[in-house]
């Protein structure tokens, strides 16, 4: 699955520009998150239709890159993201983003890109 990390200015209506930009595309985001501290910001999202994203953001002109995540299905319960990132910080795989999608009940999916993805993947699935 992609991730998209749209580059925008650090100014308000940024995240609302974008959201709408997808919506009138009938893109559905799956998860976002933003970083739009000092400095360049960036809005990361994950969509139901990865082709269209990438169309519609190239379509208007927005700047951004692909990364690759893992979706890791999680049991809602205290303590579970925990356990998973311990398992990737003792075996030196760092993570380089990662944030919730939702709840898929009984758990809870979480996108994660790490700077090593195969070995990451073959922990994970143990």
């Amino acid at each position: 699955m992609k991730q998209f990390e749209v580059f925008v200015a650090n100014k308000p209506g940024e995240v609302a520009r974008l959201a709408e930009v997808l919506a009138k595309n009938a893109v559905n985001i799956r998860g976002i998150s933003t970083d739009l501290g000092a400095g360049r910001g960036v809005i990361r999202i994950i969509t139901d239709d990865e082709a269209s994203t990438r169309r519609v953001l190239k379509g208007s002109a927005e700047e951004f890159v692909e990364r690759e995540v893992m979706i890791v299905s999680l049991s809602d319960k205290p303590g579970e993201l925990a356990k998973l990132t311990k398992k990737l910080s003792k075996s030196g795989i760092n993570i380089e983003s990662l944030f919730l999608l939702g709840p898929r009940a009984p758990s809870v999916e979480v996108a994660i890109s790490v700077d090593e993805r195969e070995r990451a993947q073959n922990l994970l699935l143990k």
